[in-house]
């Protein structure tokens, strides 16, 4: 059963379909924009970041102006002898942030690359309660110009479409990304099926979501719709590792299927009973994510 809260909030909605539409389309893009309080976290979240207390402490940390905040930015270096020259970006997902790379990123520079891992906007140790699409495609940018060129870009769940948009230049006023290999980890292909699971369960009636995709068009300069990941893929064949779990609740298996169509530059690699989260820890994944990267490296040196 729905909290009183909830019920309230899809009660206003019902009402904003009939009233004020527009208006309640941009309330709920905004609802849908709104981070969680990270200085508010759960007893399990306490628990993960104090075990990557230490690991966290491996790490140089910068922090780069964006918009109103400052975007946190962790470095981790190879140890020396081992660094293969490359440079490999993580982007966290939607609740997330760097502790919860740990296992990817400990993969990664084990491996001889230079590591670099952002917190989002509203996520982790960066500042603000928002969050958008094209907000987190311009700290890649910016990301980029201080830290790049990057080998490949490694992205869990909405990470891994900020990657795609990233490299794609989809988003307005963004120039594209160049990298040599992509990873995409339980990763959404159509944001707008996001959207539709959030109206769902907010009430949000058709013409309050037609007024959610025209603000879409205006922050991103695209309509909803054209967020397509397997679309975008298909115009910029970098070479792309998928990685999904078919029991993925939060990101059902058909995102991971669209992105294989996107053409032969795409491989698609099941991790099933690991589900959303448990994928990034998962030894075997690890391994494939760094392996794919790694055969990468040619591409580079040349």
């Amino acid at each position: 059963m729905a909290s009183f809260g909830l019920q309230v909030i899809r009660g206003l909605f019902g009402l904003g379909e009939h009233v004020a539409p527009s208006l309640a389309g941009r309330a709920a893009f905004e609802l849908f924009c709104r981070t969680p309080n990270v200085k508010r976290p759960t007893e399990g979240e306490r628990r993960a970041l104090a075990g990557a207390a230490g690991f966290m402490t491996e790490a140089r940390h910068h922090r780069l102006k964006h918009g109103a905040g400052c975007i946190a930015v962790h470095e981790f270096r190879p140890e020396p002898g081992r660094a293969s020259g490359a440079t490999v970006l993580v982007i966290h997902g939607w609740r997330s942030r760097t502790e919860y790379m740990r296992a990817l990123i400990e993969g990664l520079r084990d491996a001889g690359n230079r590591v670099i891992s952002l917190d989002l906007p509203g996520h982790g140790r960066s500042s603000g309660r928002r969050l958008t699409l094209a907000s987190a495609v311009e700290t890649v940018a910016l990301a980029q110009q201080w830290f790049g060129p990057f080998a490949a870009i490694v992205g869990h769940s909405f990470g891994g479409a900020v990657a795609v948009n990233a490299v794609s230049g989809f988003v307005r006023g963004t120039a594209p990304v160049p990298v040599q290999r992509l990873v995409l980890i339980a990763a959404p292909c159509a944001i707008s099926a996001i959207f539709t699971g959030f109206s769902d369960m907010l009430n949000v009636g058709p013409r309050a979501r037609a007024a959610m995709s025209r603000t879409v068009e205006r922050v991103a300069g695209h309509r909803l719709e054209a967020f397509q990941g397997d679309r975008q893929l298909a115009a910029v064949p970098v070479p792309t590792l998928v990685v999904h779990a078919r029991d993925d609740r939060e990101v059902p298996a058909w995102h991971a299927e669209q992105y294989a169509d996107a053409g032969g530059h795409v491989r698609l690699c099941w991790a099933d009973g690991l589900g959303h989260r448990r994928i990034l820890a998962d030894d075997g994944v690890v391994r494939e994510a760094v392996g794919f990267v790694d055969s990468g490296k040619s591409d580079l040196r040349d």
